[in-house]
């Protein structure tokens, strides 16, 4: 069946068209939404994603345009957007303080136990470093050392190859480095 009678079927309100399309796209829809969500949402999250991709198609079947991309395609540029707001919404609510997370993950331990109020500090001196960095690289601080993703994951999540991933990873935790340094000789 093609795509064009699938959409027009769903426009129409065929609800074994959905069906139909359900069963066909949803495994292509979960590998890209779970390649996003990964190391940071529940299987649970990544089927609310799915199922929000097939709420969108039955909701607005006129806005896909056969003419300029497979279903397939639409489907899936729809999944990783939703799975990139989802993530994004998912972020914002973990309980870790991501300085902790990506301190720890850079190999920084912090202040002794009886010297708290220094590490309090030094994760103070993160959050303000990772603040100067640009959009991008924090993010891709972020998902390598918070959610511990790997350069291979993070690659796919963001659409840029693994190579870069890892280059862009490596200046920015020279970046964080000098910057830590910089404000209090503290070594990251």
């Amino acid at each position: 069946m093609n795509d064009k009678k699938i959409i027009s079927a769903i426009a129409a309100r065929d609800e074994r068209m959905l069906a139909f399309a359900i069963r066909k796209y949803s495994g292509l829809l979960w590998k890209i939404a779970a390649s996003v969500l990964i190391n940071a949402a529940s299987v649970q999250d990544v089927e609310e994603c799915v199922a929000d991709v097939f709420i969108y198609l039955w909701q607005y079947p006129e806005k896909y345009d056969p003419d300029k991309a497979k279903l397939s395609s639409w489907l899936s540029i729809i999944a990783r957007s939703k799975a990139v707001d989802s993530y994004r919404r998912i972020a914002g609510k973990r309980e870790i303080p991501m300085e902790e997370a990506v301190a720890d993950s850079l190999g920084y331990t912090g202040a002794a136990a009886d010297e708290e109020t220094e590490g309090r500090h030094s994760r103070e001196r993160l959050r303000a470093c990772m603040e100067e960095l640009e959009e991008k690289e924090r993010e891709l601080v972020i998902r390598r050392y918070y959610y511990e993703q790997k350069p291979a994951q993070i690659a796919v999540a963001l659409d840029m190859p693994k190579k870069q991933v890892e280059n862009r990873l490596y200046y920015a935790r020279q970046k964080l480095r000098k910057m830590m340094e910089k404000q209090g000789g503290v070594q990251v």
